[in-house]
């Protein structure tokens, strides 16, 4: 693995075409029983070996094994009703037919673990695995038990946390809990949400990474986006506290973004894990595109502490548009590699 400005992707990449329908989030499954099992663990295989030969530094999954980033660990929970569906506003941006919270959450078995281990038998490079947050988890749901958003929040942290450290015991270097949340709720943030994000994390050795952003490149997003004026500042509300967090990395949105660069600065002595692609379009980058957007960062968080990556996950889009995005990637962070290693 480069030492230097490591590359990643945040998530999700594109499903293959006889595993679910192409450039459809959250897909339902073309094939079912044993045949799924086995087209799981394909799927994850080839999502593994182009992102080494592309030359990504830290493997994910590519979330091959799964159809949502939220529900599909939320369905392996008991007290959650998924017959029972009711809709709720999804981060204050599009209503969703959501399952319920009918009774105390818990986790009869591990959900990722047994994929995760599949990861890390598939690659020597370090591998993360991407789990939910806990407040982003509660904004998928109808809870008509709890009554309380932040209780149900610590229910989920200390749920999320059993579930991280077996991932860590199977060999996950890093962990990431997916937030997107924080950009919404900032009076939630401050009162209970970092704290509860700081429960998930609590006792893991392994790196740990909240990922923030503004969304996948779909329609209610970037009718949102459209809407939050010349300068997206909603991370001013939440870097100040992650700063003062246990958080290891904070990974943000920037390439393509109205982010201005400078709020990095908030997270100062954090590793910093920036979307130098832009998942919501299916132009590709230049190599000198993504430097570009690498170097304006490394006025605000030091070059060790950098990590190349995607804006969101990539799911929604082609397959080859996709891939050709990391090469971009890869490409651009070795530009940017070079200039700045000869002063170390």
């Amino acid at each position: 693995m480069n030492a230097l400005l490591p590359t990643s992707t945040v998530g999700s990449l594109p499903k293959p075409s006889w595993l679910a329908a192409p450039e459809t989030l959250w897909a339902p499954w073309s094939l079912e029983g044993d045949a799924l099992i086995e087209g799981k663990q394909d799927a994850l295989r080839i999502a593994v070996q182009e992102q080494q030969r592309r030359g990504i530094d830290v493997v994910s999954d590519g979330e091959q094994t799964r159809q949502h980033f939220v529900t599909t660990f939320i369905e392996h929970l008991e007290g959650v009703d998924f017959e029972r569906r009711e809709t709720v506003r999804i981060r204050n941006r599009y209503d969703a037919s959501v399952p319920t919270v009918i009774g105390a959450v818990s986790r009869r078995q591990p959900v990722f673990v047994e994929d995760a281990a599949f990861l890390r038998r598939q690659t020597d490079r370090p591998i993360k695995w991407a789990l939910p947050g806990p407040m982003t988890m509660i904004d998928t749901l109808s809870d008509r038990h709890y009554g309380s958003r932040e209780k149900l929040a610590w229910e989920f942290a200390t749920i999320l946390n059993e579930e991280a450290r077996e991932l860590e015991a199977v060999g996950v270097d890093v962990i990431q809990f997916d937030e997107p949340s924080f950009n919404v709720f900032f009076d939630e943030v401050h009162d209970w949400g970092i704290a509860a994000l700081e429960r998930a994390v609590e006792g893991l050795r392994a790196e740990t990474v909240v990922h923030i952003c503004y969304g996948y490149g779909i329609k209610a997003n970037t009718d949102w986006k459209a809407t939050l004026g010349a300068q997206w500042r909603q991370y001013e509300a939440s870097f100040p506290l992650l700063q003062r967090s246990s958080i290891d990395t904070v990974s943000l949105e920037s390439h393509n973004s109205h982010v201005p660069i400078d709020l990095i600065e908030l997270i100062r002595g954090k590793r910093v894990m920036l979307g130098a692609i832009d998942v919501a379009s299916e132009v590709v980058e230049t190599p000198e595109e993504v430097a570009g957007t690498l170097r304006r960062a490394l006025e605000f968080v030091d070059a060790d502490k950098l990590v190349p990556s995607t804006n969101c996950g990539m799911a929604p889009l082609p397959r080859r548009v996709a891939y050709d995005k990391l090469d971009a990637l890869v490409a651009g962070a070795e530009i940017v590699r070079a200039e700045v290693a000869p002063r170390g």
